[in-house]
C-alpha cells in the first residue's frame, strides 16, 4: 500500500467541476480501498469517516455481497441517519438486504416492513416488478416518444441556443414518471419539488431546512417526507376508487402495507425521476464534447442502444452508494471492521482500465460494456429498463429532429457526492452533418 495520502473524494463541491478523474485514477492505482475523512462541510456535521472503494472488481464485489456489506445496517447514504430515523428509513427496499432474516437492531416503526428482523427485500421487489407489465411498457414507450418529439421540436423552434435541462430533459423525465405512476396533471409539480429537496440537499442553490438548533434536517427524515407520504396515501386511495392503467393503481391493489407503499412512492418518485433527469443531459453533454461520436450516432454507425450504454458509463447518474460492514473482513488488502462504512464509487469504477479498454475514450460502439451505473447484485436498479428505454427514445428523436449540437456555454453541475446532476446545459442547435 502507498504511504502517500489518499486524495479526498468526499467533498461534494469537488463534483461541481465534473468527475475528479485524477483523484479517482490515483485511488485506483495506489489506494483501491482508502479511508476518507468525513468532515463538516456546507453546514452538514462531521461523521466517523468511511472506506472508499474505487476499482470496478471491488465495487461489484461489495454490491454482490449483502451479507458482508449491508444496506440495512446503516442505510445507503454516506452520512449516518439519525438513529431514531433508522427504523423508518429501513422500510425502503433500497435500504434492505435479501436473504435470511436476523434479529432487528431496533424495534420497527408502526406500519413498517420489519417483522421480527430484516425486511423481505425479495417480496417487495417482486411486488413492484409485477406492476411493469408488457402492455404498460408498450404504452409508456409510445407516450415517451410523443413527449420527446414535442419537447425537442419546441427546443429547436426556440433555438439556436437552448438550455437543454430546462427546455427538454427536466420535463421529459418528470412527465414520463408522472404518466407511469398515474399522477394527475395538476399535481405533477409536486414531484419535482420533492425530488429537488431530496437530491439537491448539498447544493447551495437548495438551502437546507434547519431545526430549532440551526442544524440541517436530513431530507430523508420522517418530518421532511411527511408531505410526500400523505400524498402517496391519498393517491393510493384515489386509485382504489378510480383505477387506471398505471403503477400506483397496481401497487395500491397489491397488498402493500401503508408504510411500504409510501416508501415505494418515494423511491419511484425520486430515483425514477432523477436517474433520467441526470443521465439525459449528461449524454448530450458528452455528444457535444465529442463531435466525432455524435456523427457516428447521427449516421447510424452507432446503434442507439449501444450508444446509451456508453453514455451511461461516461456520465453515471449516481456517483456513490454506501454499505456497512456486518463483520470484520478484508477488501483489496485493507482490514475493514464490523460497523465501518464502505462507500462504492460508480463514477470511478466506470473508468477503471482493468475493466474497460481506453476508458477515457468515448466509444458509442463499445461492447462489452460492464458499467455499474445502475449498480449490481440484488440492488441493481429496478427501473433500469425504463431509464434505458427513455434515453434510447430521446436520442432517436433528437437524431431525427435536431441538427448537430455544440456547447453554447459552461454547464452548471449539482454540488453533490451522490447524484451526478446537471442544473444547466446550454447547447447550440445549429449547423449540418456535413
Amino acid at each position: 500500500m502507498s504511504t502517500v495520502p489518499a486524495p479526498d473524494v468526499f467533498d461534494p463541491r469537488l463534483y461541481a467541476a465534473g468527475l475528479p478523474h485524477a483523484a479517482f485514477r490515483e485511488l485506483r492505482d495506489r489506494h483501491p480501498v482508502s479511508w476518507q475523512d468525513e468532515y463538516e462541510v456546507l453546514g452538514w456535521p462531521s461523521g466517523p469517516g468511511f472506506w472508499a472503494v474505487v476499482r470496478h472488481a471491488d465495487v461489484v464485489r461489495v454490491l454482490k455481497e449483502p451479507r458482508t456489506y449491508s444496506s440495512w445496517t446503516g442505510a445507503t447514504q454516506i452520512r449516518d441517519p439519525d438513529p431514531a430515523d433508522l427504523p423508518f428509513i429501513r422500510r425502503m427496499m433500497l435500504n434492505q438486504d435479501p436473504g435470511p432474516r436476523r434479529p432487528a437492531a431496533a424495534p420497527p416503526a408502526a406500519g413498517g416492513a420489519e417483522e421480527g428482523g430484516r425486511p423481505d427485500h425479495g417480496r417487495l421487489r417482486r411486488l413492484v416488478s409485477r406492476a411493469f407489465t408488457p402492455g404498460r411498457v408498450d404504452r409508456f414507450t409510445s407516450a415517451a416518444r410523443t413527449r420527446a418529439r414535442q419537447l425537442l421540436g419546441a427546443a429547436r423552434e426556440a433555438g439556436p441556443v437552448v438550455d437543454l435541462v430546462t427546455a427538454v430533459t427536466d420535463d421529459y423525465a418528470l412527465l414520463n414518471l408522472a404518466d407511469l405512476l398515474g399522477v394527475p396533471e395538476s399535481d405533477r409539480g409536486l414531484l419535482l419539488t420533492w425530488t429537488e429537496r431530496v437530491i439537491g440537499y448539498q447544493d447551495p442553490d437548495e438551502p437546507p431546512v434547519l431545526d430549532a438548533d440551526g442544524r440541517p434536517v436530513n431530507p430523508r427524515s420522517p418530518a421532511m417526507l411527511k408531505e410526500m407520504f400523505d400524498y402517496a396515501r391519498e393517491l393510493a386511495a384515489y386509485k382504489r376508487r378510480r383505477p387506471g392503467d398505471d403503477v400506483m393503481t397496481a401497487l395500491a391493489g397489491s397488498g402493500l402495507r401503508d408504510g411500504e407503499l409510501e416508501m415505494f412512492f418515494f423511491l419511484l418518485t425520486v430515483a425514477g425521476n432523477d436517474t433520467v433527469r441526470s443521465a439525459a443531459p449528461g449524454g448530450f453533454l458528452a455528444l457535444a464534447e465529442h463531435p466525432d461520436q455524435q456523427r457516428r450516432l447521427r449516421s447510424g454507425e452507432a446503434a442507439p442502444d449501444t450508444a446509451v450504454e456508453e453514455l451511461l458509463r461516461w456520465h453515471p447518474p449516481v456517483l456513490s452508494f454506501r454499505r456497512t460492514a456486518t463483520h470484520d473482513t478484508t477488501l483489496a488488502g485493507r482490514d475493514i471492521r464490523a460497523g465501518d462504512k464502505v462507500v462504492v464509487f460508480h463514477a470511478s469504477a466506470n473508468y477503471d482500465d482493468r475493466a474497460f479498454r481506453e476508458p477515457h475514450r468515448l466509444d458509442l460502439t463499445r461492447t462489452p460494456n460492464p458499467h455499474v451505473s445502475f449498480g449490481d447484485g440484488p440492488h441493481v436498479c429496478l427501473g433500469a429498463h425504463f431509464a434505458r428505454l427513455q434515453l434510447r427514445v430521446l436520442h432517436e428523436e433528437a437524431r431525427a429532429l435536431l441538427p448537430p449540437c455544440t456547447l453554447g456555454g459552461e454547464p452548471r453541475r449539482l454540488v453533490s457526492n451522490f447524484i451526478n446532476g446537471l442544473k444547466s446545459l446550454p447547447l447550440v442547435l445549429a449547423g449540418t452533418d456535413g
